[in-house]
């Protein structure tokens, strides 16, 4: 694979400073919210000599942009069948763009990344509108030697017509500026032509905004910013993080120079060298801004759904939310496990921020929605009630506004641009997928057990295939991809064994290798040999980069280096050459930003890349060995592959097949724990992520002798109620297998298991039309009531209390320890009642919400009355007899 050419700005690298605090081991356990910009505010001022009063642009051919000069100005954005229907609109009066020049501070540990803006030397928050020109398709090549944003920012070939366009696309040019002394200017605001009492010596930039139509329900949108006139008078201390303005927005007497509208609060933190593991400075260039805000307008009732896989909430108004692909954490601020998580290893929790799979994507409950383009850091501030801004770390930014009149529609129409999964094998859909460890003896006892319970078993997952070993977490694996054939003697024979019975072998990899100098039986070095082959990332000095992860240092591959993916491709062959049909393509979230890659792109951009990359070079291999196969090999669907992923950023599901939640708390807490695993699904089928389930019973345990979190059998059984309606019924022994409950534990944990299997492949059916619906429009197998209820307020209030498979069944889960009910809400909109499955009683009052009992073995689960599909799920779990 070659990558693309991709060109980043200077200005993202400049002013970057590095703090790893990998092995600092006593750390605060509350640690401070990272600081990032306040909330800019300015005015828009408009060239009245140029600007209509009222005009409606029309942008390519399904969309309108209105712009207005009443109340200082406002612009709007509408499709053409709905003319009436802002789909982004502007702030009457207010600059919708503005720009700064900061610092960025990276704290680092282990995969856990904390991104600062520290010293902000300035911020240009005031905008004026020049110009709105349309640019129709018979002038466009003229047009374009004249047009500075066409020609210099945009990149674009003046002989080709721009990627997507449809005709006639809108250029917004004007200007962004700060203010220091007062002098009368021509510049008007609205209509009055009464002089603008500006800056005699003002900061300013050029700008450029460029609107343009992609599809029939998309408008994309282009920013770019010229160079500033800035120049310093007075250096910054990198060592000192100052504290921003509350309400720096307004002109303060007396302030002038570059920090006018920060002014300094009397104490500041200055960073100690002993806490500065590793610190990494960029030469600054102060010519370009680094930050671009974009401001517009929302509603104060407005609920904002999305932004990928978020794990504490579904609705994020009132909140900050930063993109950046990372580790969840450990607690997530559920107590007091994060607590002793921060304090042992550098904030090791997390917060309701930290995931491994975010999106600069969301939607709202008024059918707005909007996504970014490219991979620079981004937070979307959505703390006041009538405005949203995206703070964008670089010197431009692209996107594109969505026009949809339903979530579903939003969903379907974002997929079709950012990719869909393909459809998952049949095999790995039909029955349980065994997560186990312990070697060759082990599966074979464990396979007999089944047996004797009569559990449909699709597949053996089997992690520690290629050895495993005690670290200070737990148990960990070998990163070393290949058998370890003292633990599994008689692999091939194995797999052969198991796929006579039409069960499938899965295993483990993932982007990093580790030293073996301590491993015997090792028969390749994978670590030695990409160093050899210069495919690993490089550290400042052209060295491998061996980067704490977990328990033990890693070097990691460079994806961006076209002969990694060959190289690792042959790897994943001799794999499959044994029989494997699947494999768990584990972590990617954690490239330094400090790394030098072969790309030579900027690595804190790169850092979100780098998922996408590691997904796509799995799904070429799977793709590959396909087309490879002949005859009756290739016509046979139960020899197709599949991965599994955690890690991704937005084109993610183009890449990866099926994903999981990763590594949730073995507990009941809403942050970290089994409820979390309900709103990441949610939340995730919101941005694309169709195909996705969790651990059953979740993955960390923690025995220490202060805090103690241990997979109880109660938690292990309603986890497996759970996940016997998501995509996968996959377990996991955790990373300490014998501090945990599991499904082997005994005839209790057996037979329950065997039960939800069975529920989990009466519905086999039903799976396989939503596994194909994912995969031809995006739509999630399980589903937020909003998806289709939108109009219900209760329904957008709801986070994990419920969910939907598909349109057909409505699932309650018990999600708290020693309940045997929970309470069930019937949503307005529907026009059927709701059957319990369980004792056949039907709820017909919409907008109420009742007890059902839910005793272990009988959870809350519904369908529609006269539903096909739930007639059928009904008799195949009497022909179960589970009914």
């Amino acid at each position: 694979m070659v990558p693309r050419a991709i060109h980043f700005s200077k200005s993202n690298m400049t002013t970057l400073k590095i703090i790893k605090k990998h092995h600092k081991h006593l750390n605060n356990p509350f640690p401070s919210n990272p600081r990032s910009l306040p909330l800019v505010r300015g005015t828009l001022f408009l060239n009245s000599q140029k600007l209509p009063s009222h005009q409606i642009y029309g942008i390519g051919k399904d969309f309108q942009l209105t712009w207005r000069s009443k109340n200082g100005g406002s612009l709007s954005i509408s499709h053409q069948s709905q003319p009436a229907r802002p789909i982004w609109s502007t702030i009457p009066g207010q600059a919708f763009l503005s720009a700064a020049l900061a610092e960025t501070e990276v704290e680092e540990s282990r995969g856990s990344f904390v991104i600062k803006d520290r010293d902000v030397h300035l911020v240009c928050h005031h905008q004026t509108i020049e110009e709105i020109k349309v640019i129709n398709q018979h002038d466009y090549s003229e047009e374009a030697k004249d047009l500075d944003f066409l020609s210099l920012y945009m990149g674009l070939d003046q002989k080709t017509e721009p990627k997507c366009t449809q005709f006639p696309a809108l250029l917004i040019t004007g200007k962004i500026f700060s203010v220091k002394k007062k002098k009368k200017v021509q510049i008007s605001s609205s209509n009055d032509n009464s002089p603008l009492v500006e800056n005699e010596h003002s900061t300013s930039a050029r700008y450029w905004i460029w609107f343009d139509q992609k599809t029939n329900n998309q408008i994309g949108f282009q920013v770019r910013i010229g160079k500033t006139n800035f120049k310093f008078r007075r250096s910054v201390s990198p060592g000192t993080y100052r504290g921003f303005a509350r309400k720096f927005g307004r002109t303060r007497r007396g302030r002038v120079g570059w920090f006018g509208f920060f002014p300094r609060r009397k104490g500041f933190v200055t960073l100690s060298s002993q806490e500065e593991e590793k610190v990494v400075m960029k030469a600054a260039e102060f010519r370009n801004f680094n930050r671009i805000c974009l401001t517009y307008s929302s509603e104060k009732n407005e609920r904002f759904y999305g932004f990928g896989e978020q794990f504490s909430h579904m609705d994020f108004k009132g909140k900050k939310v930063p993109i950046f692909v990372q580790e969840q954490g450990i607690g997530r601020g559920d107590q007091p496990i994060t607590f002793a998580a921060n304090l042992v290893s550098y904030r090791a929790g997390g917060d309701w921020s930290t995931t491994y799979a975010p999106s600069p994507f969301y939607m709202t409950s008024k059918m707005r929605s909007l996504y970014l383009e490219g991979y620079n850091y981004s937070v979307f501030d959505l703390t006041k009630h009538d405005r949203v801004q995206i703070q964008i770390h670089g010197d431009s930014v692209e996107g594109r506004i969505l026009h949809g009149n339903s979530p579903s529609e939003l969903i379907e129409h974002f997929t079709e641009t950012i990719g869909r999964p393909p459809e998952l094998p049949e095999w790995i859909i039909s029955g349980a997928v065994v997560g186990m460890q312990g070697g060759t003896n082990a599966v074979r006892q464990v396979w007999d057990e089944l047996q004797t319970y009569n559990v449909p078993v699709s597949a053996f997952w089997l992690q520690d295939w290629v050895g495993q070993r005690e670290t200070a977490i737990g148990s960990q694996l070998w990163w070393n991809w290949e058998v370890d054939t003292t633990r599994y003697w008689g692999w091939q024979q194995l797999t052969k064994d198991l796929s006579a019975q039409h069960i499938k072998v899965m295993t483990y990899c993932n982007p990093c290798l580790a030293p073996m100098d301590e491993k015997p039986n090792t028969r390749r070095n994978l670590l030695e040999e990409a160093k050899k082959l210069d495919i690993v990332v490089k550290d400042k000095n052209g060295e491998p980069y061996m980067v704490p992860n977990t328990a033990f240092d890693v070097g990691m591959l460079d994806l961006t280096n076209p002969h990694t993916a060959s190289w690792y491709k042959q790897i994943l062959q001799e794999m499959v050459a044994d029989g494997v049909r699947g494999w768990m393509a584990d972590f990617g979230e954690g490239l330094p930003v400090d790394a030098c890659l072969y790309s030579g792109e900027d690595p804190l951009s790169a850092h979100n890349r780098y998922p996408e990359l590691w997904a796509r070079i799995n799904r070429e291999f799977v793709e590959e060995w396909r087309s490879t196969r002949t005859g009756k090999e290739r016509e046979d669907p139960e020899e197709d592959l599949v991965f599994f992923m955690r890690a991704g950023f937005r084109d993610s599901p183009k890449w990866a097949m099926l994903f999981w939640e990763g590594d949730q708390m073995v507990s009941w807490q809403t942050n970290d724990g089994i409820k979390s695993a309900v709103v990441g699904l949610l939340s995730g089928g919101m941005s694309g992520y169709a195909l996705n389930h969790s651990d059953i019973g979740g993955y960390c345990a923690v025995k220490l002798p202060f805090f103690k979190y241990l997979r109880s059998e109660e938690l292990l059984l309603r986890w497996m109620e759970l996940n016997a309606f998501t995509t996968i019924f996959r377990t996991h022994e955790g990373n300490k297998p014998s501090c945990n409950s599991q499904f082997y534990s005994n005839h209790k944990t057996l037979s329950h298991f065997a039960r939800f299997a069975k529920v989990y492949k009466a519905w086999k059916f039903y799976r396989i039309q939503l596994v194909k619906e994912a995969s031809q429009k995006g739509l999630p197998v399980c589903r937020h009531l909003f998806l289709h209820y939108p109009e219900d307020e209760h329904v957008q209030s709801l986070t994990y209390e419920q969910f939907l498979v598909g349109s057909e069944i409505l699932v309650v889960p018990v999600l708290d320890k020693g309940k045997k009910d929970v309470k069930a809400y019937f949503p307005v909109g529907e026009t059927c009642a709701w059957k319990h499955i369980w004792t056949g009683k039907f709820y017909t009052t919409k907008g109420s919400e009742v007890w059902i009992e839910a005793p272990i073995g009988y959870p809350a689960i519904f369908v529609k009355e006269g539903s096909v599909t739930g007639e059928t799920f009904l008799n195949n779990l009497r022909e179960y007899n589970l009914l």
